[in-house]
């Protein structure tokens, strides 16, 4: 497990979102990041909860939740902020990456 409090950052908004989700399915507050191909823009984010990291995982931490990203993953989000909104169009987790060249309206997925 790698320390990557500098290379992402989780909000407190997000954190408690997923501290709220975790405590109603009864699982640890631990956030995968992963990022898979497609998407209209080439790569997609995908969110899930976790029961832990994996050996070769990046870890951040923000108010007791735990953001964990794989290496593959984390080359392509590396510098980015996970946050939660909630505006009129509903509430989603959404991810401010500054290596996206390319992004959609959505917001769920981007380009390099």
């Amino acid at each position: 497990m790698t320390d990557m409090a500098d290379m992402l950052t989780l909000t407190p908004s997000a954190a408690a979102r997923v501290a709220a989700i975790a405590e109603k399915q009864a699982k640890p507050a631990i956030l995968r990041l992963s990022v898979e191909g497609g998407g209209c823009s080439g790569f997609q984010y995908k969110f899930d909860l976790s029961d832990g990291p994996d050996a070769d995982d990046s870890v951040s931490e923000t108010d007791g939740v735990r953001l964990v990203v794989d290496p593959v993953s984390l080359d392509l989000v590396a510098g980015s902020t996970v946050d939660f909104v909630e505006s009129l169009g509903g509430a989603a987790f959404k991810v401010e990456n500054p290596q996206a060249a390319a992004g959609c309206g959505c917001g769920s997925s981007f380009g390099i």
